[in-house]
C-alpha cells in the first residue's frame, strides 16, 4: 500500500515559477517552470503534490508527453509504483506504433506510442507540464483509447485557466497544481 503524502503549499511552488514577458512572441507572458525544477525542494513537492492526487488510485502506468512530460512522468510513476510510458513525436520509437495526428494553430503535428505500451484495461494517468488549449493532451487521450487503456486522470504542473483547455476533458479527472488566470 502506498504511503500517505502530506499536503503541499501550492502558493510556495508558484513563487518558484519565473514569468518571462513577451516570450515566445510579444504579448505572451511565459510561465517558466525551469526555476521550479532546479529547486530540489520545489521539484520534490511538485511531484509529491501530483502523487497525492493519485496515490489512493490503482494506477498501472503514467504516460509522459514529449518533452516536458518526460520530466514529471518517470518521477510520478516511481512515486505511484507504476510503469512509465513515453508519448513521442513521430519517428522516435523503434517498435510498431499507434499514431494520432492533430491540428495546431498553424498546421498539424503527430504523437506516437508503442503498440504494446498499454494493455486493454490498464489504468493510466497522462501527465504533461502545461494545460493550455488541450490539443496535445486530446491527441494523447485518443492514443490511450486506441490501445484500450482506461484513463484514471490527466495531470499537469501548470494550467492556463483563461485558455479553457480543461473544457475538452469534462469526462475525465483533470488535476493541475498551479493555476494562472492571465
Amino acid at each position: 500500500m502506498p504511503e500517505k503524502i502530506k499536503p503541499i503549499n501550492i502558493e510556495a511552488l508558484k513563487l518558484l515559477v519565473r514569468t518571462v514577458p513577451d516570450f515566445p512572441k510579444p504579448g505572451i507572458l511565459f510561465y517558466d517552470i525551469t526555476t521550479l525544477l532546479k529547486d530540489k525542494t520545489g521539484f520534490a513537492q511538485l511531484i509529491d503534490a501530483l502523487a497525492a492526487h493519485y496515490i489512493e488510485e490503482r494506477i498501472d502506468l503514467v504516460l509522459g508527453i514529449e518533452a516536458r512530460g518526460f520530466i514529471f512522468g518517470p518521477a510520478l510513476a516511481y512515486r505511484l509504483n507504476a510503469g512509465f510510458v513515453p508519448v513521442r513525436k513521430p519517428r522516435k520509437l523503434p517498435a510498431p506504433v499507434a499514431r494520432v495526428t492533430y491540428d495546431l494553430e498553424y498546421g498539424s503535428d503527430a504523437l506516437e506510442i508503442h503498440m504494446d505500451a498499454i494493455k486493454p484495461g490498464q489504468r493510466v494517468v497522462l501527465v504533461d507540464d502545461l494545460l493550455a488549449t488541450g490539443g496535445t493532451m486530446e491527441a494523447t487521450v485518443k492514443l490511450v483509447k486506441q490501445l484500450g487503456g482506461e484513463i484514471a486522470g490527466l495531470g499537469f504542473a501548470v494550467e492556463l485557466d483563461f485558455l479553457k483547455g480543461r473544457d475538452r476533458f469534462a469526462e475525465y479527472d483533470v488535476f493541475s497544481l498551479l493555476h494562472y488566470d492571465e
